[in-house]
């Protein structure tokens, strides 16, 4: 029998809206909340102690510094910043399994708070789907061509009983979402000319040429905007959204499009 290869967090690459690699999920998460925030910030700040010695902490920002505890190194560069620069306004935020060393510390931020606010991902083989589209206002991607492309979506709100959501509820919920999108072709609504009863018509001017095409209805999906990796994600969280009980407040959605490459949109759900 095969077994299925363990998933680690080094598995996957995970890029601010800057373009900085961070290294957890805790970091992008950090990030997104600074940027949801508008609050500027620069990721791997340097620093210079007294004692000459050059330290990096995780984020700077125009109000204090953030670190992101993950081990004991880090806990031990959270005090040395602390000491050395006592007016210094510095956040921590650590695993439960370093709160014993560092409970002591007042602005330590814990994972074990209550109410609990978690994220849980689901990334699976039949979150995947095949799909035809045309980008005219991009050269390479003006033409009709298709893609096969995978889907790994993040709910986040608030745990009842240290549970988000059953994951097996929420895969049937993803995958129904996914399977409207396989074997579609996506286009701008706005290159619709005409329809009758059974088919739309397509017409552009792109840098290939111009395009005029009738398609089937039942195999073409409009969207409102061009038929990129971005749009797909933010139109499969406009589906999910209405599908979520009330304690998920958040939709995340990661679309691959070929390989190491794709989108990823976070959207708050608002009822």
């Amino acid at each position: 029998m095969t077994s299925s290869p363990t998933v680690l967090d080094s598995d996957f690459r995970y890029i601010d809206k800057k373009g900085n690699l961070l290294r957890t999920r805790t970091e992008l998460t950090v990030a997104q909340m600074l940027t949801f925030l508008e609050e500027d910030y620069e990721y791997n700040h340097k620093l210079s102690l007294k004692n000459g010695k050059e330290v990096v902490i995780d984020f700077k920002t125009k109000k204090g510094l953030i670190e992101v505890i993950d081990n004991e190194k880090d806990i031990k560069k959270y005090r040395e910043i602390k000491d050395d620069m006592p007016d210094q306004k510095v956040m921590a935020i650590g695993h439960p399994k370093f709160s014993s060393q560092i409970k002591e510390l007042e602005d330590i931020v814990f994972y074990d708070k209550t109410p609990q606010t978690g994220s849980i991902f689901l990334e699976d083989a039949s979150f995947s789907f095949d799909y035809a589209h045309i980008l005219p206002l991009v050269e390479k991607c003006s033409i009709l061509h298709g893609h096969t492309s995978s889907v790994m979506v993040e709910l986040v709100g608030q745990m009842k009983d240290n549970l988000l959501l059953d994951f097996g509820i929420a895969k049937k919920i993803i995958k129904e979402v996914v399977n409207v999108f396989d074997h579609k072709f996506f286009i701008n609504r706005k290159y619709l000319k005409s329809e009758d009863e059974s088919h739309y018509q397509i017409s552009f001017e792109g840098p290939k040429g111009m395009f005029d095409l009738q398609v089937p209805k039942n195999t073409t999906y409009l969207l409102e905007g061009e038929a990129t990796v971005e749009n797909l994600s933010s139109e499969i969280i406009k589906l999910l959204a209405p599908k979520m009980p009330s304690n998920v407040e958040a939709v995340g959605v990661y679309i691959y499009e070929g390989y190491n490459k794709g989108s990823h949109i976070i959207s708050n759900i608002s009822r």
